[in-house]
């Protein structure tokens, strides 16, 4: 009887083992096939990194429409019609009221904001040039609007913020040119004037 709780004894035992392996299997290919999941969220993302950003504004709920113009190192040039130029990419072409309604469950939602940003990517060294352009004004009395220049890292500085007024319809006014250095970082700022428009008409027709 002994013999037969000892044979008894060593069937559950390797039972207990042949259980615990078989649920050790499966734990160990769950965690496999966690690990080897292909996240398609990730496919067509864009990374986010940027260098620096050009913040343009007007007045909320404002009509007028108004564009950003940037002139890289290597005579790149960005602006609606071009909104990736070398290392520089317009996130926003903002028509002032045009188009600001979007439908959202069956409801429209306005958004007031009249905003256009502008990244770099990296810091290519040379000159950048800034310039406003009133594209559409519906008034007679000059538009307010504040450039704001930020260099993003190692940590967010103010490089330059400032306002101009255009005074309506085809008015090109140069807000800021900076120049980056070997290193990434600005040496040099100034607001001498420089027109871009001539240059944006050659590449429009």
């Amino acid at each position: 009887m002994r013999h037969r709780g000892l044979r008894e004894a060593d069937s559950q035992d390797a039972f207990t083992d042949v259980l615990f392996n078989v649920l050790l299997g499966f734990a160990f290919l769950f965690i496999l096939s966690i690990l080897l999941i292909d996240d398609s969220k990730e496919e067509g993302k864009v990374s986010p990194k940027a260098e620096m950003l050009i913040t343009v504004r007007w007045p909320d709920r404002h009509p007028d429409d108004v564009d950003t113009l940037v002139e890289g190192p290597g005579g790149e040039l960005l602006w609606y019609n071009n909104r990736d130029a070398g290392l520089m990419h317009l996130d926003r072409d903002d028509r002032g009221r045009l188009a600001d309604q979007v439908i959202l469950d069956g409801e429209k939602v306005s958004n007031p904001l009249n905003q256009e940003t502008v990244t770099l990517r990296a810091l290519q060294p040379g000159e950048y040039v800034v310039n406003l352009l009133h594209f559409k004004a519906n008034y007679a009395e000059s538009l307010p609007v504040t450039v704001k220049v930020e260099k993003l890292n190692p940590e967010v500085s103010l490089v330059f913020y400032g306002t101009r007024h255009l005074t309506g319809a085809g008015d090109e006014q140069t807000a800021l040119r900076f120049t980056i250095d070997s290193d990434g970082e600005v040496e040099g700022t100034n607001e001498l004037p420089k027109s871009l428009l001539v240059r944006m008409a050659g590449e429009k027709s």
